[in-house]
């Protein structure tokens, strides 16, 4: 674990009132999945397909911005993308999406001290729902917040913002967990404390780069650096 300023802990992240999660890279390993998925969709319809640090660049953003990304601009070609991408990840979503080891484990010790915890993520409300179901994991999360339940997206702060108001919590009280420097971002802007997750698809450097002020090197050091 390596903190940006201390090597220990503050006050204010031992008086939380809630901690809130990015889903894909976080709690569960669906990278390998998602490249997959664009790796079919790249060689469908670019007729190659793209490295992983290419596909790998804006993880964390909607899907469809991904792929307009991806593009350069054409909104036929990135329709095309999405719809190949969703025909297969849907396909192979259940066989391939895992759980990261302790995920269910710092789940519950959260839960059992009582935190409140939410999800937000750039995913749709459809997959989102598939993954927490598959992993019975609804019951650990007061809220759920998607890419369809939001106007603007991460690195914005709105969804931040919006999940710590639906469970009634200043932004500034609250944690947000997430691999990717959009999560950082969103985070930090939000006035809420970045944690990053250096097991999803950023090393640390980037993390800290786009505001994180804790990198864990693993789920299970979440509950000591909050409760000690």
């Amino acid at each position: 674990m390596t903190m940006k300023e201390s090597m220990e802990p503050t006050d204010r992240v031992r008086s939380l009132e809630a901690v809130l999660f990015d889903f894909d890279g976080t709690i569960a390993n669906t990278i390998p999945h998602i490249l997959a998925s664009f790796q079919h969709a790249t060689a469908e319809v670019l007729g190659e397909a793209l490295s992983d640090a290419i596909l790998m660049h804006n993880v964390g953003i909607p899907l469809a911005q991904q792929m307009l990304e991806l593009s350069e601009g054409d909104q036929e070609v990135a329709d095309r993308l999405l719809v190949s991408y969703r025909t297969f990840n849907h396909a192979t979503h259940d066989q391939m999406a895992t759980l990261y080891p302790g995920s269910l484990e710092v789940l519950s010790a959260l839960k059992a001290h009582g935190m409140p915890m939410g999800v937000v993520t750039s995913k749709g409300t459809p997959m989102a729902s598939r993954g927490l179901d598959l992993f019975e994991l609804r019951g650990f999360f007061d809220v759920v917040v998607t890419a369809d339940d939001v106007p603007v997206h991460k690195p914005d702060p709105y969804p931040v913002v919006h999940a710590a108001g639906l469970l009634g919590i200043p932004a500034g009280a609250t944690a947000y967990v997430g691999d990717s420097p959009h999560d950082m971002e969103s985070a930090s802007r939000a006035g809420a404390v970045a944690i990053g997750a250096s097991w999803g698809v950023s090393d640390r450097d980037r993390l800290v780069a786009a505001g994180a002020a804790y990198v864990l090197d693993d789920i299970r050091e979440l509950p000591k650096l909050i409760f000690g």
